[in-house]
């Protein structure tokens, strides 16, 4: 066992924040590695250290690998954290860390490179013996035959990245060849890495992940979440539990995910993403995220755990602390996505600067966040200003406490989705729950209508999160076509 003193976290914004209080509160030092952009940040400020990573763009900053470990071999940190997004699952880094004797807080290479790629990841669930849904590799000239076994519609996947690149829905067998094309040039754009799958495109359709927490030896799951309220790939309301999942399924899909925990000798925090098929009942494998989520304060809130102190425990090679047995589930929490982006404008992203930050207070509500008057909002980073947070004993209290919470929130300066979640969490279907992946996009209220002249999709490079190694992707599996959902 080796006890971590000194961590450099290799992120900013909020997730930033979140690493150095549990930090704090464990004894550990914390230096932030910052772009020029982030030097006065909050989190900068908030660390004991900082340590600068040049005034380049994402690519030389927090995308670089060698910035990264540079910074830490500089600090002479113990550990690095990566959080999520950026090199969270970039195998480099952990082999990078191997090499200059730096712990990495989070897998190993060989559960990366087994996360972060998708016909890898999909392999070992089948091995596992996790569901799958029909479905496999193709190049353009065999699409045809598996997509006629499988039946249309189908979806064609990039195998090497996500957040909605390379990724097409096929109807019928005419539009097949051409989106194969088309996704297979996209995805040797994004990600560098041209191969496709095909598998069966599901309608409706839920998006529930599953919490893992391993340390190579013995893996235990910490809940279930929801994450179905979403729109182009991007989560904007997640919950845990699940609600409406039914009892047989949701123990079916936690025994399912420590399954492929334990086939794959899983260490630190992980999450197993499951496509629920509302026609048949049943769950199929989607992907594995090798790291911590942003929305994990839903975990923590019904299971009374730091989800990241867990991590770190890990990382020094401790061993879980917990059995299955120990961890307990009360109450439901909710968590709302509030970024800085114009709903009425197609989500048009918003930087500029915060000129106001009001956020609400009280019993069950946590404000994860890393913005205050005066905060900029870089327009070169993802729109995520914060994370609300609301527990109570069932969901019913939750969403009362969500809407009170959402009513008392301000934030001026730049646009926000406030407004939108607001009106979302007084839907009736909102209140009822279980609501499917594709309701936000059929939702009267949404705001996805353009402005005149206005486009609808965000800026490129823009997203809620971060893809590993990628710039900044959303997160895959936030999709607003039914069945798409993944990440």
């Amino acid at each position: 066992m080796f006890i971590i003193r000194r961590v450099l976290i290799a992120n900013r914004g909020e997730i930033a924040v979140r690493v150095i209080r549990t930090c704090r509160r464990l004894g550990i030092e914390t230096v932030l590695a910052v772009s020029e952009a982030d030097a006065d940040s909050v989190p900068a400020r908030m660390a004991d250290r900082t340590i600068p990573l040049g005034p380049g763009g994402v690519a030389d900053t927090y995308l670089s690998v060698a910035a990264i470990v540079g910074a830490a071999v500089a600090a002479a940190a113990d550990a690095i954290h990566p959080g999520y997004g950026f090199l969270a699952e970039n195998p480099e880094l952990a082999r990078a860390c191997e090499a200059a004797g730096i712990i990495l807080v989070g897998p190993g290479v060989e559960v990366l490179e087994a996360a972060g790629d998708k016909l890898a990841a999909r392999a070992h669930a089948v091995a596992a013996g996790l569901p799958v849904l029909p479905g496999g590799h193709v190049g353009a000239g065999d699409a045809g035959e598996l997509a006629e076994r499988i039946g249309y519609p189908v979806l064609v996947k990039a195998a090497g990245g996500g957040g909605g690149r390379g990724l097409r829905v096929v109807r019928e067998p005419g539009e097949l060849a051409p989106a194969v094309t088309v996704a297979s040039a996209e995805a040797q754009a994004a990600f560098g890495d041209p191969r496709v799958y095909l598998e069966r495109y599901v309608s409706p359709a839920r998006h529930v992940e599953v919490q893992l927490l391993g340390d190579g030896r013995n893996v235990i799951h910490l809940g279930d979440r929801d994450c179905s309220v979403q729109r182009r790939y991007q989560k904007v309301v997640e919950e845990a539990p699940a609600p409406l999942l039914g009892e047989t399924l949701r123990v079916s899909m936690r025994v399912a995910a420590v399954a492929l925990g334990l086939h794959l000798k899983y260490q630190g925090l992980g999450t197993v993403e499951f496509l629920v098929d509302l026609q048949r009942a049943a769950f199929y494998f989607l992907e594995l995220n090798a790291r911590i989520q942003v929305e994990h304060p839903v975990t923590e809130a019904i299971t009374g755990l730091d989800l990241v102190a867990e991590q770190i425990a890990v990382a020094e090679g401790r061993g879980l602390r917990l059995s299955q047995a120990d961890v307990g589930f009360n109450g439901h929490a909710i968590e709302c996505r509030i970024n800085a982006e114009d709903s009425a404008a197609g989500f048009r992203p918003s930087p500029g600067t915060v000129t106001s930050a009001v956020f609400p207070a009280g019993p069950g509500i946590r404000v994860d966040t890393h913005v205050q008057a005066g905060s900029a909002v870089p327009p070169q980073y993802d729109s995520l200003l914060a994370k609300l947070v609301v527990s109570g004993a069932d969901r019913a209290q939750a969403l009362a406490r969500l809407r009170g919470a959402l009513a008392r929130c301000q934030i001026a300066g730049v646009a926000t989705t406030v407004p939108l979640l607001s009106t979302m969490v007084d839907d009736q279907a909102m209140a009822a729950g279980g609501v499917d992946t594709a309701w936000l996009e059929q939702w009267p209220g949404r705001g996805l209508e353009p402005e005149p002249g206005r486009g609808l999709e965000p800026e490129p490079g823009r997203g809620l999160e971060p893809e590993p190694g990628r710039g900044l992707e959303p997160e895959p599996g936030r999709g607003l076509e039914p069945g798409v959902a993944g990440g």
